[in-house]
């Protein structure tokens, strides 16, 4: 099994600059397209960030303006071996901090911020 998780956004450059920066993940080679960008973390899966009109044509439905400090109403959550280093990544990335990292009831520690577009990213490591 493979996941996929596809984000829409508002600006293509400014949120593939958030990521890479954020997590320096490489870019699939395969994928050229002018609206759409695929990265792929080092454990499998992809992260890909789609325009929102090509989103919106190729899913059949317009997404959600997310704005005055909203958030999508999902996340991703990904796991990280220094999380410490993570966070302090997308903090100079420019992450929207939501809620701080602390020690979960689910024994990672963990904190959720939000990308440029208003989408939810979580990062937790042991």
């Amino acid at each position: 099994m493979d996941v996929q998780v596809i984000l829409a956004v508002s600006n293509l450059g400014r949120t593939l600059d958030f990521y890479e920066t954020a997590f320096g993940w490489p870019r699939n080679d395969r994928i050229d397209f002018a609206n759409y960008v695929e990265l792929v973390p080092p454990d499998g899966g992809t992260v890909g960030l789609y325009e929102k009109s090509g989103f919106a044509i190729e899913v059949g439905a317009e997404p959600v303006d997310i704005s005055n400090g909203q958030v999508a109403p999902a996340y991703v959550y990904v796991r990280v071996e220094d999380v410490r280093a993570t966070v302090a990544s997308i903090e100079r990335a420019g992450g929207r901090p939501l809620s701080p990292l602390s020690r979960r009831a689910w024994g990672e520690e963990a904190a959720w911020f939000a990308d440029p577009d208003g989408n939810v990213i979580a990062v937790a490591g042991p």
